[in-house]
């Protein structure tokens, strides 16, 4: 038997502003965005190279949900992306005006920075030892 996680979905106020930040700054791929309703799309994003797990750029569509934009975890780093070339990709969050929340650090898995997302979700960019 085989699993595997296919997308994880991320609340988003404004789907183009979401796929202009990952694919703009980021540098992430677009690879779906599908209309659905008038209100509604399915709107996927990962990173340039992988075949994995996918963002689901899930708009908002009430008030609870609007609450939940940008503090899906209660604070803690909520997606953990892996690199080949951490100074190329750190250097790339400083030149987009990417938000820093902690500086690169070596740890005994490897290279470790946290940066913000557009919405204020947190991030662990790592480059394995």
């Amino acid at each position: 038997m085989k699993q595997e996680i296919a997308h994880i979905a991320i609340v988003v106020d404004d789907y183009d502003k979401a796929i202009e930040f990952y694919t703009q700054k980021l540098h992430f791929e677009l690879i779906e965005d599908t209309i659905l309703t008038e209100t509604k799309r399915w709107v996927k994003v990962r990173p340039k190279g992988s075949s994995g797990c996918s963002l689901l750029l899930a708009k908002a569509a009430n008030d609870e949900q609007k609450s939940r934009v940008g503090n899906q975890t209660g604070g803690r780093v909520f997606l953990f992306l892996h690199t080949e070339d951490f100074k190329r990709d750190y250097q790339n969050l400083i030149t987009m005006g990417i938000k820093i929340i902690r500086e690169p650090s070596h740890e005994e898995y490897g290279t470790v920075a946290v940066f913000e997302d557009l919405y204020g979700n947190l991030w662990d960019l790592i480059e394995s030892t």
